[in-house]
Parts: C-alpha cells; sequence; structure tokens
C-alpha cells in the first residue's frame, strides 16, 4: 500500500460518518451514501489537492459533497436549506415549546442562514473550514453567520404573527 493510499484510508476512516450526516442534513437518508461515495470518488481522482492533515480534508470533502448536493438538487441558488428535525411532544412541556419555535423559527431563516449556522452547528466547522466548504473568504462566512445569528434571534424574540402588548410602563412582550 502506497502513502498516498494509507493516507485516504485515514481520511475515510476519519471523516466518512461526519460526511454522511452532512449529506443527510442537506438531501436527505436515501442519497446520503451514494453521494458521500461520490464525494470520496472525486478525492480520489483530485488527490493531489486533497489537504494532508484531517482538519483540512475533513471541510475541503464537504465542500466537494456540497456542490454535488447542489448538482442533486439542481438549484443555482448557491445555498442549501437544511431542515430541521421536528420537536416531539415527549418531553418536559418547556422543552418541548423551545423546541417547538426553534423549529418554527429555524424555518423562517433563509437557505443561507440555515446552511451557514448548521456548517459551525452541527457540523463543528470552525469559521475558515465552513468558508472553505462554502468557497468564500473566512471573514464573508463571519458575516454571513453573524447575520444568521441576527436573524434567528430575531425570529426567536419576535415570531411572525406574534401580537405586541405594552403597557407604557411595562417591558414589551409577545403573545404567539
Amino acid at each position: 500500500m502506497t502513502d498516498l493510499e494509507e493516507y485516504f484510508t485515514r481520511v475515510y476512516e476519519a471523516v466518512y460518518a461526519d460526511l454522511v450526516r452532512f449529506v443527510v442534513r442537506r438531501a436527505g437518508r436515501e442519497v446520503a451514501e451514494d453521494i458521500a461515495a461520490e464525494a470520496l470518488a472525486v478525492a480520489w481522482r483530485r488527490s493531489d489537492d486533497l489537504p494532508r492533515d484531517l482538519d483540512g480534508a475533513r471541510p475541503w470533502l464537504f465542500g466537494i459533497a456540497r456542490r454535488l448536493v447542489l448538482a442533486h438538487h439542481r438549484t443555482s441558488r448557491g445555498a442549501l436549506p437544511v431542515p430541521l428535525a421536528e420537536p416531539t411532544t415527549a418531553g418536559h412541556d418547556d422543552e418541548v415549546a423551545l423546541r417547538t419555535d426553534l423549529a418554527h423559527a429555524w424555518r423562517q431563516l433563509s437557505a443561507r442562514h440555515q446552511e451557514a449556522l448548521s456548517l459551525t452547528v452541527w457540523d463543528g466547522l470552525s469559521g475558515a473550514q465552513a468558508a472553505e466548504v462554502l468557497g468564500i473568504s473566512p471573514v464573508a462566512y463571519r458575516i454571513r453567520l453573524s447575520r444568521a445569528r441576527t436573524a434567528l434571534r430575531a425570529l426567536l424574540d419576535h415570531p411572525p404573527g406574534a401580537v405586541t402588548t405594552r403597557h407604557p410602563s411595562l417591558p414589551e412582550r409577545t403573545r404567539s
């Protein structure tokens, strides 16, 4: 086995499960393994470009998978919506309410905002790694992430359709 084959095997073992989860969130379970396998095939063909450290290989592979998912969706919008799992009714009432509010707010976010947040929160990528996946500069990613956080916070604080009532001497409060 060559050094490249050994390294590629290490990359596969370290990244494959994360790569499948990354694709599942963006394209669904039914195509996730196929797209992950295709991303690895592309990586093998482009092995000269494969970063020689695992921390660099992971976002590089995510970027390949993202482009394959975009091709799968045949979208030209440049961002992939990332669905949030629906809340379950099991558990503490406050926790269920919070999950429901988050799920509702998440659906209101643009695909760009969902994608920026998910790369950091669910995929655990650094700002530089997420920027690499999206093919933008780290500064542009930080701006996008900041705007996404602001948008999510605004939706959680003031959901669309909420009725705002306020007595002049009291702080503003919302009712859904």
